[in-house]
């Protein structure tokens, strides 16, 4: 007989939680996709702490079973960043959209890449800004016609899967939320390599985006599963691979371990193992330190 603690957790939320996305929209099966990860790796809620900024995206954390931070537009890496360095025992996961991550955020994600906390970031790349009513992205092609680009977009868009590489970010991968059995793959992997992970996920934003759908994304995608011709931990080959354009290469683009992790160079758990938040603090001490800055 399975007892109750044994059972696999579903992460769902109480039905009284309603979802506010749109029919068809992309986030769906990146909600049901990461669900599936997290009973895979046999998680628990208390175990793993979501954070997002603001967006369509970013309502995530909200409709799954887990401690989550809902903060700031662009601020959540950083925010992941702290929860993971206060408690490294934390499954900590990114979840928000392109706007939120490489705009808003765009130098927050830099620098984390920078820092490499073990941290998987998950965006939602829809290619386009669906909570505010549809302007452009960083990451909206050329000649897109918007709202407020009433002439198409101008700007050339960010490549994010390049940036992380040159940044020499541990892992980078590209995931189609259109193809849950190979992005749940994906994300497992991301969740277990140590350091900065980043999974950009190509999804539609069925009200705001008519050009990029379910379909454009299977016709201008391939996977690399056989056509892997490269060593990922190579640098030069694997930004290589990211700069493609014609057709975008999904799966694990680069992957190494090379690099130390922020929670271990910071040197605040080499003589005291126990995480900084059940540590008591000393009050004379911070007193004294205060009182030395006046």
């Amino acid at each position: 007989m399975i007892t109750a603690s044994q059972q696999k957790e579903n992460f769902n939320v109480s039905p009284e939680v309603e979802n506010q996305w749109c029919p068809g929209c992309g986030n769906f099966p990146i909600l049901q996709t990461l669900k599936k990860v997290l009973q895979d790796l046999d998680l628990q809620s208390k175990d793993i702490t979501l954070v997002s900024g603001i967006g369509q995206a970013a309502k995530l954390p909200q409709y799954l079973k887990s401690n989550y931070f809902n903060g700031l537009h662009g601020r959540a890496l950083p925010v992941a960043t702290g929860i993971k360095a206060a408690n490294p025992a934390q499954t900590v996961i990114v979840t928000s959209g392109d706007g939120d991550v490489y705009g808003e955020g765009g130098n927050h994600f830099i620098h984390t890449i920078r820092r490499n906390p073990n941290i998987t970031v998950i965006v939602h790349d829809n290619m386009i800004y669906g909570l505010t009513k549809g302007q452009a992205a960083p990451t909206t092609q050329e000649g897109f016609v918007t709202p407020t680009q009433p002439q198409g977009v101008i700007d050339e868009p960010i490549n994010p899967v390049a940036l992380a590489i040159s940044l020499d970010a541990p892992f980078v991968a590209r995931a189609n939320a259109g193809d849950p059995k190979e992005t749940q793959d994906i994300i497992k992997q991301a969740i277990e390599h140590k350091g900065f992970s980043l999974v950009d996920i190509f999804q539609p934003c069925v009200v705001f985006n008519k050009v990029n759908t379910y379909e454009w994304f299977k016709e201008h995608t391939y996977y690399m599963d056989e056509e892997y011709d490269y060593d990922v931990s190579d640098k030069v080959a694997a930004f290589a691979k990211a700069a493609e354009e014609e057709k975008f290469p999904l799966g694990v683009i680069y992957a190494h371990n090379r690099r130390t992790v922020f929670e271990e160079a910071v040197g605040v758990y080499d003589a005291d193992k126990r995480p900084l938040y059940a540590r008591d603090i000393n009050c004379s001490v911070r007193s004294a330190l205060l009182s030395s800055q006046k």
